[in-house]
């Protein structure tokens, strides 16, 4: 008996050992037989690529490495297609997808979970993970729907009633699915259930949260929505061309198809794409101008005066280079320069967003998320980087774009009492009479 028990200790992937003796009880009347202490997750075998047919047929006498390369070249040209569609169709589309986006990738995630773990049949697991997924969406986009058509929420006296109490309803909300968890709480599977409980969570912190970024980033202008997606996808793309093609050194054991010459290929390939999809697309207004609600035509707007960021500039090239070139002044737009940071940080930093999800999928055992898309995997596969883009572009226009938002100010304004916004107001007007720009005797 002590050497069966020994071997389970040793061998974590040994079959569970049998108790001769009675178990014994612990203090809160489990046993030390439950089930959540002597069975690990069993491995899950995700179902191959639904191929479509037609491409089976015309790709049969090539050998399964070229096959996978057109199969996922093909669905690759096809999602570019939808994702220039989209951009076409406007902001509000944009939107839409994105939500749909991020509730795909939350069900590949939770379903995993509820795979790993459905023998044991953890009562309102699913229940409750869509419910936390409602109350988070419902408080972020509240936040947005606050921040961003204010004029709006304050016209109509049922949406400005739920602005003022947004955030206690929404944590009103959460706490009823926090209640419901503890309810559900069953013997001999405590510790699954609130392991199950973090999973939820993580998946909300990494999926919503992420998502959430994306819609902001949108707001700042298309232009930092497109361009860091775009890096993204074309570092992809070009890491696999050059790894398929010129492919050598292993780069990490999380992904061993993964090759030192894919990873440098795809940064320079990125950070060129990177200047030149800037370079053209800054020149357009509906790109670079922010989106903003009209609450006369209950339409969103992109119509602007662009901002220095987006005007041409002459900058001195320096004399090392100018002996190479032979130039001595390039003339390029400012935002071309930030994308070299976006490009760079798509093509260095972005791709541990997939080898992390690479560990995901080794520590469960299985090739993909989904099989949603033939030659990709699942929605989460193609996206597992977008989402750490995401809160890198949204940190970096905060953090060096972006000032203070004028109108959550007059926002925050409108909402104090009388008194305090006339103690701001005098405080505001002496300022600016300290600065020159108003004199003792100008009036309103």
């Amino acid at each position: 008996m002590n050497e069966l028990r020994l071997r389970a200790v040793r061998d974590p992937d040994a079959p569970p050992v049998e108790k001769e003796s009675e178990p014994e009880v612990k203090a809160d009347g489990e046993t030390a037989s439950d089930s959540e202490n002597r069975v690990e997750a069993a491995p899950l075998v995700t179902p191959a690529d639904d191929t479509p047919e037609v491409l089976n047929r015309a790709l049969s006498n090539l050998s399964s490495r070229w096959k996978n390369w057109w199969v996922r070249g093909i669905l690759t040209l096809a999602m570019i297609a939808f994702f220039f569609i989209i951009i076409y169709l406007g902001p509000m589309v944009l939107m839409i997808i994105v939500m749909c986006v991020q509730i795909k990738c939350f069900q590949e995630i939770i379903t995993i979970g509820y795979n790993v773990y459905h023998s044991y049949e953890l009562p309102w697991f699913r229940t409750l993970s869509w419910y936390f997924l409602l109350c988070v969406n419902y408080f972020f986009y509240g936040e947005t729907v606050t921040d961003y058509f204010f004029t709006l929420v304050q016209r109509e006296e049922p949406l400005r009633i739920l602005s003022k109490y947004h955030r206690f309803i929404s944590f009103t909300l959460y706490l009823i699915g926090f209640c419901m968890f503890v309810l559900s709480l069953v013997k001999k599977h405590y510790r699954l259930q609130f392991y199950m409980f973090g999973w939820t969570h993580v998946t909300l912190l990494i999926v919503v949260t992420q998502s959430h970024l994306v819609i902001h980033n949108l707001f700042e202008g298309m232009i930092w929505f497109i361009v860091p997606i775009s890096c993204v996808i074309c570092n992809d793309i070009m890491a696999y061309m050059f790894g398929f093609f010129f492919g050598r050194t292993p780069l990490i054991k999380l992904s061993p198809k993964k090759t030192w010459e894919g990873f440098i290929g795809g940064f320079f390939a990125t950070v060129l794409f990177g200047l030149l999809l800037s370079y053209v697309m800054s020149g357009y207004r509906c790109f670079v101008c922010p989106v903003e609600y009209n609450n006369d035509t209950n339409s969103f707007t992109v119509d602007c005066e662009p901002s220095d960021l987006f005007r041409l500039h002459e900058y001195n090239i320096p004399e090392v280079i100018q002996s190479v070139i032979g130039w001595k002044i390039i003339r390029m737009y400012p935002f071309q320069i930030h994308s070299i940071a976006l490009s760079t940080f798509a093509s260095l930093i972005g791709p541990f967003g997939g080898f992390f999800a690479s560990g995901f999928k080794r520590a469960f055992k299985i090739k993909d998320f989904a099989n949603t898309i033939p030659g990709h995997g699942g929605i989460m596969d193609r996206f597992d980087c977008q989402y750490l883009m995401a809160t890198f572009v949204n940190v970096y226009i905060a953090s060096f774009i972006r000032g203070p938002n004028p109108s959550k100010l007059i926002q925050q304004f409108m909402n104090l009492r009388p008194e305090q916004q006339l103690h701001i107001f005098s405080t505001l007007k002496s300022h600016l009479i300290d600065k020159g720009m108003l004199t003792d005797t100008t009036e309103d």
